[in-house]
């Protein structure tokens, strides 16, 4: 069994897909970020970064119970786990490549953008443009390799799909604007859709649908999703 630390935000939504891809028993375990639950010392002893997604594999290596965190671990973990979604060995330079480049490039910056033209109290025209426009460069750059591609690396589906489909599904909120974000990335749109029509995609997305999360943006969910912000009071 594996127990599934979630919120519905992107880089568990590549946890969901990959679960659901690999046809894995799981359990769903909410953590209300906006609630702040990603800081109580319970979900730290699995996260000690106090970030969603996190996973507790009851069944890990040599029968022991195995803790995993940070989406392209887990990704990894799994794969290895299931032998699925790999690729073959001659692609695993490639989709290390790959992951990294997502991990480190359109997931970081992607969050930012987000953060600065949605959360921050004061709308940095500098900050926006900055990380705007990397999110575009970085696509630009998965949009020139998917050119005659049908997937990311190699000839299959791979972790590499399942964890840039994660942070595609939130295009519009990255890039919100007329004439929808992916307009001038035909290959990333055309590959997006065609990841986006999987079975497994759907029920992904319905993954935590049944709990309430808290929606509301509040001094509660500011402190809960940004502390950094706040100086820390001493006791």
């Amino acid at each position: 069994m594996i127990r599934f630390y979630f919120h519905p935000t992107p880089n568990p939504a590549k946890v969901a897909l990959m679960l659901e891809e690999g046809g894995l028993v799981y359990q769903v375990v909410s953590v209300d970020t906006s609630r702040g639950e990603q800081h109580a010392a319970a979900f730290r002893a699995v996260n000690p970064n106090g970030k969603v997604p996190a996973i507790v594999d009851t069944d890990g290596p040599g029968g022991k119970e195995a803790r995993v965190f940070d989406s392209t671990a887990i990704l990894l973990y799994l794969g290895e786990k299931t032998g699925r979604l790999m690729g073959s060995p001659a692609d695993k330079p490639e989709l290390l490549s790959w992951l990294l480049f997502i991990a480190t490039g359109i997931g970081p910056f992607s969050g930012q953008a987000v953060h600065f033209q949605h959360a921050a109290p004061e709308k940095l025209v500098y900050a926006i443009n900055r990380y705007r426009r990397e999110v575009e460069r970085h696509y630009e750059v998965l949009d020139t390799h998917l050119k005659g591609r049908k997937f990311i690396v190699g000839e299959d589906f791979t972790i590499a799909d399942i964890s840039a489909w994660g942070w595609l599904e939130r295009a519009p909120r990255v890039l919100p604007g007329e004439g929808g974000p992916l307009a001038a990335f035909p290959n990333i749109d055309r590959w997006y859709r065609a990841i986006d029509a999987r079975p497994a995609a759907a029920r992904a997305r319905a993954v935590g649908k049944d709990h309430a999360f808290k929606k509301e943006v509040d001094d509660e969910t500011r402190r809960a999703l940004f502390p950094s912000n706040y100086p820390k009071v001493a006791g």
